[in-house]
This record gives C-alpha cells, structure tokens and sequence, in this order.
C-alpha cells in the first residue's frame, strides 16, 4: 500500500474561463430563479476534500451503505448521479451527508444534455448547483450526449455528429455549466453503435478542442473506448494516443454485455451490470502507464451485487495503480 495521492488534476480547480463567483449563466427561463437559494453560500470556498484520491472509488448504491461505513477497504472515494440527489431530503441525502465527511465525493451528472441542439435546462442547473453548493463535491461531470430536446425528455445519453458547429454549441454549454457551478467539470467521452456520415472531426480531435477551447477536464472511461473501438472497428490505444492525456483527471471502467449484430459481427452494449472484463483491464493498464497515477472508478449499476464483490472489483483496481506510483 502507498499512502494517499490526491489528484490535483480537475477536481474543484477552476480554468482562467470560470468565473470565481457563482454566477447565474444567461439561460432561458433563468429570470428571478436567483431567489430561490438566496441563502446558499457561495461556492469560493474550501470543499471538505479538494481533490478526489488516486485510489479506487465506486458508484454509490444505498445497499452498499452499512458496509461502506464498517469497512470501505480499499475504496477511497464515491460517485454519485446527481439527479438522484436532487430532492428536498430523506434518507438519500442523509446518508450522502453521512458518506461525504468520510470520504470524497464525484457527482455525475445524466441530464444536462450538453450535446443538446437547444440551450440547457435553466431549473435542473440551478437544482444541480443547489446540490453541489451543500455537497461541495470534488469533483463533477458530465457526458459528451445529449437527452432532451425541447420539452421532450428521453432516459438515454444520445450520440452527435461531430462538427465545428456542435463543437461551437457544446462548449458554450460546458462554459454556462462551470460559471454556474464555479467548477472546472469533466467530460466524459461516450460508448458508440454508430458513427455520423456528417462528422467532420474524429472524436479524440474533438474532445481535444473542447477541453482547449472551455477549460474543461477528461472523465475517460476506459470500457467505452473499448466498447466503441469492438462497435466501429478502430484500434483502442490508437484512440488513447490522440487524447490530451494531461486533460485526463478522472477514468471509469465497468462492464459491458456481448452480443452480435444483424450481419453475425461483435455488438457490444455498456450495461454496467457485470464484472469488469479482461481487455478493459488490459486497457486500463495501458492507460495508466502513460497518465501516471489517476482516480480510478468502477461502475456497477445494474444487477447490482453484494459489496463483497464490488469490493474485489475495486481491489483489482488499486492492484492496476500499484505500478504506476512512482
């Protein structure tokens, strides 16, 4: 065992472009909404942990909550979605409140819809801030999706072109998100089926424009490259290589359902119900040699398991990081 790390890398830093005030972006339907939470405080302060661990962490599920106070080992720090902890109180967020003086929290977010044609949701982003403003997490991140359009709410992360038009779109709403959080937020890259004839930018090109051009940080989740690499046919650490590896202040990796498409062909789906699979391990490890020592998360979110068994999932991550501590 190394003594802790903490990842400086993202975490609650702010980029030149975030404003150290927490400042109501310009969104419709934004007027007035300030009142709401006039008594919050404002975000330009100490959060309990400034950076999440370079350690294992997992993906809170209540079930898990007994077991992660008696003996947590080896987790260090956990994610939470944030729309589920968005309500006015119960047990939820009773025991968020209990889990986040013990340990580092990443909040991640499922429905901003950043890649969304139209401008993003003035109430859920005042819900969100309202939730880190208390939670003053160290870390908070998206997805490079979209999940709505109009009034129309759709329970999937959706895949975009990639253009210099939805490069322009994306990184303005990633810009409103940091002003009104006052964090530096990660972004995910995506599991695809499918690939745009309109696409104009490779996808590690375009991630590396976002991160330039807003400030933001990478959540690489690592089973999704593979995923996308099996679905489309490119080589996984060809991807890595092009990536802003320095940008890279988070990394997920989970498990994934394999199945076949019309023509006989690998299919694979990220169902986060399953145990890790041996590429992606393979993958992370690769990975983790060219970034260093990094936030490792295991998703577990469907047919969720005994703790016994997510823990050694995250013990076979902390077993990844071993090598890479210098």
């Amino acid at each position: 065992r190394h003594g802790t790390q903490w990842c400086s890398i993202g975490s609650t830093t702010r980029s030149p472009r975030v404003s150290r005030l927490l400042v109501l972006p310009d969104l419709p339907g934004a007027e007035g909404k300030q009142l709401q939470y006039k008594d919050m405080r404002m975000l330009d302060h100490s959060p309990r942990f400034a950076a999440l661990p370079c350690a294992p962490g997992v993906g809170y599920k209540p079930q898990h909550f007994n077991d992660i106070m008696k003996n947590p080992a080896p987790v260090e720090w956990l994610e939470v979605h944030a729309e589920n902890y968005m309500g006015a109180g119960g047990r939820p967020l009773a025991q968020l409140r209990h889990l986040s003086e013990r340990f580092a929290i990443s909040v991640h977010g499922v429905g901003l819809s950043i890649g969304g044609e139209g401008p993003l949701d003035a109430a859920h982003l005042l819900r969100l801030r309202h939730l880190c403003d208390w939670l003053q997490p160290a870390s908070f991140s998206e997805h490079l999706a979209w999940s709505s359009h109009d009034n129309q709410f759709l329970n999937d992360l959706l895949p975009l072109p990639y253009t210099d038009h939805s490069l322009t779109r994306i990184v303005n709403h990633i810009d409103q998100v940091q002003n009104a959080l006052g964090y530096q937020m990660l972004l995910e890259n995506p599991s695809s089926y499918l690939a745009f004839e309109d696409s104009t930018i490779s996808e590690p090109e375009f991630l590396t424009q976002i991160t330039k051009q807003s400030g933001c940080g990478l959540l690489l989740d690592v089973n999704n490259v593979f995923i996308s690499a099996t679905n489309l046919g490119f080589d996984p650490q060809s991807y890595i290589n092009q990536l802003p590896l320095a940008h890279i202040a988070e990394i997920h990796i989970g498990g994934h359902d394999e199945q076949a498409d019309e023509y006989g062909a690998p299919l694979l789906i990220d169902s986060h119900g399953c145990p890790v699979a041996d590429p992606v391990w393979a993958l992370l490890d690769y990975v983790l040699a060219s970034t260093g020592p990094r936030p490792v998360l295991v998703e577990w979110d469907t047919y969720v398991p005994d703790w016994s068994l997510l823990a050694a999932e995250a013990n076979r991550a902390a077993n990844a990081l071993a090598p890479v501590f210098v």
